[in-house]
């Protein structure tokens, strides 16, 4: 059972997950949710990381992105039960209409940096914090990586990169990333995003799996789960970290 952290970033408070491993630290990871908030499942995959020895936090970023956390978790349930998917559709783009507000990427930014910086500068993270997310926390997780050059490894789950190749000659460390072939919104674009990365100098991993779309990770959304991309897609997570940290 973790605990709670309070963080300050861009003007405003906002809390924290911290799960902290039962004996010797290997490192630290940022654990960076999906649109639907710091959600029991990612608190989970933040105790997971900690039962394989990395001090794992796993910031709320909802506020900062000017979205209604109690909203959206309730949305991203609902949206599990295939009959109520299309329904709801319209209500999740109206409640993150917010995310377009100028100014509202650099608030996240802002507090993902605040725990980065928070891990860094402790004895266990100096030196050896890296970053997952998933979905929008993947997305965040490449920010990370181009603006950070401490970051000491970044895995995204399903994220965007839409950056250019000066912006990713800023990446210093190795990224590992995740896609669902089904997923054609990301899987699409990623062929120039590896030509990017390639002229970039970036030491860039992915896997694509096949029959698996997006949010193939999520354990608590039957409709997206898939088990066995699920654990292939962990235990690299994990070998990433055991290189790379621990």
């Amino acid at each position: 059972m973790g605990t709670m952290l309070q963080f300050s970033a861009a003007g405003q408070d906002f809390g924290a997950y911290r799960a902290e491993p039962a004996g010797r630290v290997r490192g630290a990871v940022v654990v960076i949710h999906e649109i639907w908030g710091l959600v029991d499942h990612i608190k989970d995959v933040a105790d997971r990381f900690a039962a394989a020895g990395y001090l794992a936090v796993a910031p709320d970023l909802m506020g900062l992105a000017g979205l209604d956390a109690t909203l959206l978790a309730e949305l991203g349930a609902d949206r599990s039960d295939p009959a109520r998917r299309t329904e709801i559709q319209p209500r999740i783009r109206a409640a993150m209409e917010p995310m377009r507000e100028p100014g509202r990427a650099g608030q996240i930014q802002a507090g993902v940096a605040a725990v980065f910086e928070h891990l860094e500068a402790s004895a266990e993270g100096a030196g050896r914090t890296a970053v997952a997310g998933f979905c929008f926390g993947g997305s965040y997780s490449f920010a990370l990586a181009v603006a950070e050059p401490r970051l000491a490894a970044a895995v995204p789950f399903y994220g965007h990169a839409n950056y250019t190749v000066a912006e990713l000659a800023g990446i210093r460390c190795p990224v590992l990333a995740f896609y669902g072939e089904e997923d054609k919104a990301l899987t699409d674009d990623l062929p120039g995003l590896i030509e990017r990365m390639r002229e970039a100098g970036v030491d860039f991993r992915y896997t694509v799996f096949a029959g698996a779309g997006h949010a193939f990770f999520n354990d608590t959304n039957p409709v997206s789960y898939r088990a066995e991309p699920a654990r292939i897609a962990w235990t690299e997570t994990l070998e990433l970290l055991d290189r790379t940290l621990g």
